[in-house]
């Protein structure tokens, strides 16, 4: 019989201990987990009922989406697929902060696990070395509105068992590789969304993440490559990201552009 305790080194999350630890007195206001689901950033945006700060969380993804419209998927278990639905305050206009805000609550998470990360723009969370560099985690955020009000879901998927043989590519790697202190998913999203929680308060207190985001970044810095939506390719320094959270290059003449989504590959490293 196929269970999620065939594989006892990759079990199904507590979901009664985690609701317990992160709902109520604790910092969500609802916290639901699957065993599969396509996309669980889909599924929050379609329930238009959610309340401000709901959590979906999955022990499979089958249909996770990135930037571009780019699809990944994980074997069972070997990563976390976790989105929460908030509806803030703030003038929509200022959301465009919120991928950053997500990226600094992913480093504070896995910093805790004894993991050195940095921030490449816009949505990715990378190792630094020694044992495994690479990317560990994706952010994609995506914001609704109509009769549900306006809402934005902040979806991150992240790598934790995933052994070498099961990385979707090359420049992957997960927590396990990396020699995190613990794998165990449950330790990895408390920690991760006791971090959100915390970051996106500051947030929508009036606190800026630029400062920590530009102090976390290996793209600021870098001579990139821009893979823009129109199919167009720009080679420039990056050079900064502005208070709109957008990506500032500067080309070979000394014109400055900023980028509010483009594909970004480092050419050289500082």
């Amino acid at each position: 019989m196929d269970t999620p305790w065939n594989d006892l080194a990759r079990p199904p999350l507590r979901s009664a201990a985690l609701r317990r630890a992160l709902v109520g007195p604790g910092p969500w206001s609802r916290l639901d987990v699957v065993a599969s689901t396509g996309s669980t950033n889909a599924d929050l945006l379609a329930d238009e009922d959610a309340p401000d700060g709901a959590v979906l969380v999955a022990d499979h993804q089958t249909g996770g989406r990135g930037r571009l419209g780019r699809t990944w998927s994980a074997p069972p278990r070997s990563g976390l697929a976790v989105s929460v639905l908030l509806r803030p305050q703030r003038p929509v206009a200022e959301w465009s902060l919120l991928p950053l805000v997500t990226g600094l609550a992913a480093v504070d998470a896995l910093e805790a696990l004894g993991v050195r990360t940095r921030l490449k723009w816009p949505n990715d969370v990378l190792v630094e070395g020694p044992d495994r560099p690479g990317k560990v985690c994706g952010i994609l955020a995506e914001a609704r509105t109509g009769a549900g009000g306006a809402r934005v879901v902040l979806g991150a998927g992240i790598n934790v068992s995933l052994r070498t043989e099961e990385l979707p590519v090359d420049t992957a790697t997960s927590l396990a590789l990396a020699g995190a202190r613990s794998c165990d998913r449950d330790t990895v999203l408390r920690r991760y969304l006791r971090a959100l929680r915390a970051r996106v308060d500051a947030w929508g207190a009036g606190e800026s993440p630029l400062g920590d985001y530009r102090a976390l970044s290996a793209t600021i810095g870098q001579d990139v490559r821009a893979h823009l939506p129109d199919g167009s390719v720009l080679e420039a320094l990056a050079v900064d990201v502005d208070e709109e959270g957008r990506l500032v290059v500067e080309g070979s003449g000394g014109a400055r552009t900023s980028l509010s989504a483009a594909d970004v590959v480092h050419l050289r490293r500082r």
